[in-house]
C-alpha cells in the first residue's frame, strides 16, 4: 500500500469514527441543534452525516460557504469556535466548526455544530423590554452576517454572489473597474474559487467570458491593474459587457 493510500485509509477511518458522534451531540443538545460531518475530499457532496435541521441540509449535500473558506485556506485553516451567523431565512445560529486533520496535519474535513438561538435571542429582547431596560446585543441579528448554506455547490455560490451584488447595489454592467475587482476579491476571500467549476459559474452569472473572469481574479489577487496568470487582459470599459 502506498503512502497516499495509507493516508486515505486513515482519513476514512476518522470519518467513520465520527459518524456516531454526530447523532450523539445532536441528541444531547436537543431539537435546536444540528451537527454536520464534512469530508472535503468530495466538495460537491461533502456532507457525510447530519443530525438536526437548522440549515436544512442532508447527507450527500455540498459544503457551505464556511467550508469553501476552509478549503481555500488549506492546511492553514483553523477551528472557528462559538461564532454567530444567520441563515438566509433569518434564523440566528451560534456555531462551531472544527477542522479534521490526518496524521500529517492535512485538513480534509470538518465537524460542525449549529445551534438555532433565534428563540433565545427573542426571549432575551422580550425580557429586557418587560423589565424596561435595554439588553445589550438583543435584537441585533440584522448586524450578524449571513452564511450561505445549501445542498448543492451551485446554490451556495449563487447565494454568495447575490449577497455581494446586493451590497454593491447594482448589476455587473453598472460596476466600475474598482468595484469589479472588489467583487472578485470578496468572492476569493470567501473561498468561492476553491470550488471546482466556480469560475465558470461566476462568469455565467455575471454575463462575462471565462477568460475575463480569470483575468479579473488574477488582477484581484495581484492587487494591480495587470493580470499575471491565466491572462487575457480585459479591455471592457466601465459599464460594458465582457
Amino acid at each position: 500500500m502506498t503512502a497516499e493510500h495509507t493516508l486515505q485509509a486513515e482519513r476514512d477511518a476518522i470519518v467513520t469514527a465520527l459518524r456516531p458522534v454526530v447523532d450523539g451531540l445532536a441528541a444531547t443538545f436537543g431539537p435546536m441543534c444540528e451537527v454536520v460531518l464534512h469530508d472535503y475530499r468530495h466538495p460537491d457532496h461533502s456532507v457525510v452525516a447530519v443530525a438536526g435541521t437548522v440549515t436544512g441540509r442532508t447527507a450527500g449535500g455540498a459544503m457551505s460557504e464556511i467550508g469553501m473558506r476552509i478549503v481555500a485556506r488549506g492546511d492553514d485553516a483553523g477551528d472557528e469556535l462559538n461564532y454567530v451567523t444567520r441563515t438566509r431565512d433569518g434564523r440566528l445560529v451560534k456555531a462551531s466548526t472544527m477542522v479534521l486533520r490526518d496524521s500529517t496535519g492535512t485538513v480534509f474535513g470538518a465537524l460542525c455544530v449549529n445551534l438555532d438561538v433565534t428563540a433565545v435571542n427573542d426571549a432575551h429582547a422580550l425580557l429586557g423590554a418587560l423589565a424596561g431596560v435595554a439588553v445589550p446585543g438583543s435584537g441585533a441579528s440584522a448586524d450578524v452576517p449571513v452564511t450561505a448554506f445549501g445542498n448543492d455547490i451551485d446554490s451556495v455560490v449563487d447565494a454568495i454572489l447575490d449577497a455581494h451584488q446586493l451590497r454593491q447595489n447594482g448589476s455587473w454592467a453598472a460596476l466600475d473597474r474598482a468595484q469589479r475587482l472588489e467583487l472578485f476579491r470578496g468572492l476569493d476571500d470567501r473561498g468561492v474559487f476553491a470550488v471546482r467549476r466556480a469560475i465558470e459559474q461566476v462568469a455565467a452569472r455575471l454575463g462575462i467570458s471565462r477568460a475575463s473572469a480569470y483575468s479579473y481574479l488574477s488582477q484581484a489577487r495581484a492587487g494591480t491593474g495587470t493580470a499575471k496568470d491565466k491572462a487575457t487582459t480585459d479591455t471592457t470599459p466601465p459599464g460594458g459587457h465582457a
